[in-house]
C-alpha cells in the first residue's frame, strides 16, 4: 500500500505534459485463484473513464465474465457520504447484522490465499533529480538493465542555472520483485 505523500507538484506537471493524470487506485484481482490487492498512485490516460473522475467523486470499475465492464460512480468524500456510510455501518451493527457483513453468512464466504506480490507485473514512473554531467543517464539505465527493466519513455529536462537535470523514466512492465530490488539500489 502506498499513498500520495511522495507525489510532488513536479510529478503532476510531468504527467500533464504526457497527457496523463495521477490517480490513487485500489486494485483487487483474482489471479489463478489467489487474491491480489494493492493501493498506489497510477498514471492513467486523460482520455480514460477513470482519468476523468474528479472532485469528491469515486468510481469502481468491475470487470467480469461474461458481463464485461460495469462502472459505479458516486460521491465518496465529504461530510454527506462519510456520515451516510458511518450511520449505515452503525445501524447494521445495532440490528445484529454483524454475521453477514457482505450480505452472506461469514461461514459461506470462500477463503482465498494471497497472491505472491513479487510476481505482480507493472510499469514504473521514476523521477531523478541529478547533477547534469556526462554519464549520469547511462548509470541509471545500466542499473535498470541489471534488473531486466527496460525504458519505454524518457524525458530529460536540464536546469542550467543549478547545473542539474530532471530525468523521468517510464518503464515497460516488469515484476514487483525486480522493481523493489532495483529501487533499493537507487535509494542507496
Amino acid at each position: 500500500m502506498e499513498g500520495i505523500e511522495k507525489i510532488d507538484l513536479k510529478d503532476i506537471k510531468i504527467a500533464n505534459q504526457l497527457d496523463l493524470r495521477i490517480k490513487l487506485l485500489g486494485i483487487s484481482e483474482l489471479k489463478n485463484g489467489h487474491l491480489f490487492e494493492t493501493v498506489h498512485p497510477c498514471l492513467v490516460s486523460k482520455n480514460s473513464y477513470i482519468g476523468n473522475v474528479t472532485g469528491v467523486m469515486n468510481a469502481v470499475i468491475l470487470e467480469g465474465k461474461p458481463v464485461g465492464e460495469s462502472i459505479l460512480q458516486g460521491e465518496g468524500a465529504g461530510p454527506g457520504p462519510t456520515s451516510s456510510a458511518l450511520l449505515s455501518d452503525l445501524l447494521s451493527i445495532l440490528r445484529g447484522n454483524i454475521k453477514k457483513p457482505l450480505g452472506v453468512s461469514v461461514n459461506k464466504l470462500k477463503s482465498l490465499k494471497p497472491y505472491n506480490v513479487n510476481n505482480y507485473v507493472n510499469s514504473l514512473y521514476l523521477r531523478f533529480e541529478v547533477k547534469d554531467k556526462p554519464g549520469v543517464l547511462s548509470q541509471i539505465t545500466n542499473r535498470l538493465a541489471k534488473y531486466k527493466i527496460s525504458v519505454k519513455r524518457l524525458i530529460q529536462t536540464p536546469n542550467k542555472k543549478d547545473n542539474k537535470a530532471t530525468i523521468v523514466i517510464i518503464t515497460h512492465k516488469t515484476s514487483e520483485l525486480n522493481c523493489n530490488n532495483c529501487l533499493s539500489i537507487f535509494k542507496k
